[in-house]
C-alpha cells in the first residue's frame, strides 16, 4: 500500500480576483481523515480538485496514481462521493436510485439491482427502500446518497457532512460503517465535516483548511496526547471533598469541556494516589480513563492563529 493515496503540491486555485486554495501541500495517507474547516475555508473546493470537477490554476498533484486534472473520468470511477446537497432523481424509489448509481458507473441493469440491494441491507435500509424517495426524511435521504457512493466498490471515499440530519442512533450506526469499510475493507476515506466528535471518534488523521490554507495535518492519536500523564475521572458521591483532597496532596484539577475532573501530573503515583484519595473521600470512581486533548479545543486555536497570521 502506498504512503499516500493522494499528494498535493502547492496547489492555487482562483475564481476570478479571488483565491480559494492558496499554495495547498497535502498528503493523504490510507485510512480514515477527517477534513474540518469554517465556513468558506475552501473544502468544497479542495473537494471538486480531487473529483476533477474544476482545474486547478497552478501546482501539481497525484491521485490514486492518476495525476490531477488530467484523468477526471478514471480518478471518479476510483472514488465514491457522497455529497452534502441532496442529488435524487424526483419519482424514483430509494432502490432505483442506487441501482441507477450502479448504472453510472458500469454494471449491468441486473447486477446493479442485486448489487443496490446487497448495499441497502448494509446500510440497513428495509421496506422503506421500495417507498419514492420523495417522502424520504432527511436521514433516510442521507443513508440513499451514502449507499450510492459506495455502490460501485471504489478504492476511495470522499463523504461531505455524512452524518447531517440523522439521529443519534444512525448517526452512530453510519460512523461504525465507515470505520468498517477501513478495517474491513481497506477502503480509505476522507470525511469533510462539521461535527467534531464524528472526527474523533473514527478518524486516523486530521487535516485543517483555513482561509484556503492548510493549517494542520496531523494523527489524531498525536494531537489527543497530553503533555504530562493525566487522568479524566467521573466520581460517584462527595466530589467536592474528593477535588479538595487532591488538591491538599498537590494535584489541582484542570478544567474541562465535557465536565469530567482532569488531573495532570509527571508522578507515575498519579494512579495510586488518585484512589487513595477516593477511598479516603469515602466517594466512588465511576469512571477513570487517560485524558486527552479535546478536538474542538484544538480546531478553535488553529482557526485562530490562522486569522491572526492575515490580519
Amino acid at each position: 500500500m502506498p504512503e499516500f493515496l493522494i499528494s498535493l503540491t502547492n496547489i492555487v486555485k482562483n475564481y476570478k480576483t479571488m483565491r480559494a486554495l492558496d499554495g495547498i501541500d497535502l498528503g493523504i495517507k490510507p485510512g480514515v481523515t477527517g477534513l474540518l474547516g469554517p465556513n468558506g475555508a475552501g473544502k468544497s473546493t479542495l473537494i471538486k480538485l480531487l473529483l476533477g470537477l474544476v482545474r486547478i490554476t497552478s501546482g501539481t498533484g497525484n491521485i490514486l496514481g492518476h495525476d490531477l486534472g488530467s484523468h477526471g473520468r478514471q480518478v471518479r470511477n476510483l472514488v465514491g462521493y457522497m455529497p452534502e446537497d441532496d442529488c435524487y432523481i424526483p419519482g424514483m424509489s430509494g432502490v432505483e436510485v442506487v441501482q441507477f448509481a450502479a448504472c453510472l458507473s458500469g454494471l449491468p441493469t441486473i447486477e446493479a439491482l442485486r448489487r443496490a440491494h446487497e448495499i441497502l441491507d448494509f446500510c440497513g435500509m428495509k421496506q422503506e427502500r421500495y417507498r419514492i424517495i420523495d417522502t424520504y426524511s432527511t436521514g433516510m435521504r442521507q443513508k440513499i446518497k451514502f449507499a450510492s457512493a459506495i455502490v460501485h466498490d471504489p478504492q476511495f471515499l470522499i463523504l461531505d457532512e455524512p452524518t447531517s440530519g440523522l439521529d443519534p442512533e444512525e448517526r452512530e450506526a453510519l460512523l461504525a460503517r465507515v470505520r468498517m469499510l477501513w478495517t474491513q475493507c481497506g477502503k480509505s476515506v476522507l470525511i469533510s465535516t462539521h461535527i467534531l466528535p464524528d472526527v474523533q471518534a473514527i478518524c486516523d488523521e486530521v487535516v485543517i483548511l483555513s482561509q484556503g490554507k492548510i493549517r494542520l495535518n496531523e494523527s489524531l492519536s498525536k494531537l489527543s496526547q497530553t503533555k504530562s500523564p493525566s487522568f479524566s475521572l467521573r466520581i460517584l458521591g462527595n466530589e467536592e471533598t474528593f477535588v479538595k483532597n487532591m488538591k491538599q496532596n498537590g494535584f489541582p484539577n484542570l478544567p474541562n469541556s465535557e465536565g469530567d475532573l482532569v488531573f495532570e501530573s509527571n508522578d507515575p503515583r498519579l494512579a495510586e494516589i488518585i484512589w487513595n484519595t477516593a477511598r479516603e473521600s469515602e466517594t466512588k470512581i465511576h469512571s477513570m480513563i487517560p485524558a486527552r486533548n479535546s478536538l474542538e479545543e484544538i480546531f478553535m486555536a488553529t482557526v485562530k492563529e490562522a486569522t491572526h497570521a492575515n490580519s
